[in-house]
């Protein structure tokens, strides 16, 4: 087995996981300015269940985006 080959794998593995995390902050980060409360108060303190299934639906695009954009 080349190892050479498996490692970078693992490599490029870890970078582009922590690059998409960091797209995926910085994208909620954007839309969390954008909205005029704060979402995470909002979603815990006032049980807005709305928002909640507004946010899951966001966060679930931005990732299958991103780990389209990754996977090529």
């Amino acid at each position: 087995m080349n190892y050479e080959i498996f490692y970078k794998g693992i490599a490029a593995s870890i970078v582009y996981s922590i690059i998409g995390i960091v797209v995926f902050i910085f994208a909620y980060w954007v839309i969390e300015r954008l909205t005029p409360e704060k979402s995470w108060q909002e979603i815990v303190k006032n049980k807005n269940i709305a928002l909640a299934i507004v946010f899951a639906a966001f966060i679930l695009g931005i990732s299958i985006i991103i780990a389209a954009a990754i996977h090529g």
